[in-house]
């Protein structure tokens, strides 16, 4: 006889992320500058979770002694001493270059500050890919996996960036798992094109780029405004048929600004966990905040394994 009282409940979005992610193994992961009780305890959670394998970069002296501070074991966690945070991302982006990493992480210095070193011309870890953010989601009574992008890194994009921004997010969706092709959604004020509004001319851009086969592996549709790209109820009402209308995986906003306050009010007013990486460098980079909750952190070093995981299968397929 069935037990009411007690019902089987599903595991979570993120449940099934960091579950795939301890199955693939560990990825080798240089966290740049754990200096403080936040970013430390993340990257050990992670390596606790059977997540990543951490090499930490950073004033040696301060570290363990945050850690000694905090109860927290370093146990034999490798450990690259360096005078300060510049130095400390300078170091942690040549150790990638260098082959000793397969994923970057930051600790506690400013986002800015490691982008800086990422970005750099003739020492970074750039590609001939647009590098940008993505959002990823688990909002309570969403049944989808949700991405936003560009919400961190791309303050104004023009349309060749905006290309780039779609197939990073794109290629996240399907190398972790989460099946293809992903459902992808322009999104602007309106569900209309109009020269009063500049981004409706470059999601329909993007629509007819992804039609040409210069976006593959997504079905995209745009313009669409926020409400038809995710309310099946409310693509209805507006006449909107399409694969994605009501039922986009992927939104990719105008600019940072709205894709910033999007990401921020799912969280704070939906309660949504937010998980972040970075993409289009020459490794997975994981962009926590002091605001993180633990599921978020480990979520984005699960995402970042895993798709460190399936680059090294491709990797392996093409050798």
């Amino acid at each position: 006889m069935t037990d009411l009282a007690t019902p089987t409940l599903e595991p979570s979005k993120y449940d099934r992320l960091i579950a795939a992610a301890r199955d693939v193994g560990p990825a080798v992961t240089i966290v740049a500058h754990a200096c403080d009780e936040t970013s430390l305890r993340g990257a050990l959670e992670a390596a606790e979770s059977g997540l990543i394998v951490p090499v930490l970069v950073g004033p040696a002296a301060k570290m363990r002694a945050v850690a000694a501070d905090n109860d927290l074991d370093l146990k034999e966690a490798d450990i690259v001493d360096v005078p300060h945070s510049h130095a400390a991302a300078a170091r942690a982006v040549a150790l990638i270059r260098e082959g000793h990493g397969e994923l970057l992480m930051k600790g506690s210095l400013h986002t800015d500050e490691l982008m800086r070193e990422v970005t750099a011309s003739a020492t970074g870890l750039r590609t001939e890919r647009r590098i940008s953010h993505v959002f990823v989601m688990d909002v309570p009574g969403h049944a989808d996996t949700l991405f936003i992008t560009d919400a961190a890194i791309n303050i104004t994009p023009d349309l060749d960036v905006k290309r780039d921004i779609v197939q990073n997010a794109i290629d996240l969706w399907t190398m972790i798992g989460l099946g293809q092709p992903p459902r992808v959604a322009i999104v602007s004020a309106v569900e209309t094109v109009t020269t009063k509004i500049p981004s409706t001319i470059d999601a329909a851009a993007l629509c007819k780029m992804a039609e040409r086969g210069q976006i593959t592996n997504g079905l995209l549709d745009g313009p669409l405004a926020f409400d038809n790209a995710i309310s099946p109820e409310a693509a209805r009402i507006k006449g909107l048929t399409s694969p994605v209308a009501g039922r986009a995986q992927i939104i990719v906003v105008p600019d940072l600004e709205a894709g910033n306050m999007l990401a921020k009010n799912l969280t704070f007013l939906a309660h949504a966990d937010a998980a972040g990486i970075v993409l289009g460098a020459r490794v997975p980079i994981i962009l926590t905040s002091r605001a993180d909750s633990v599921r978020s952190r480990l979520a984005s070093c699960a995402v970042a394994t895993l798709y460190a995981a399936a680059r090294r299968r491709i990797a392996q397929v093409v050798a």
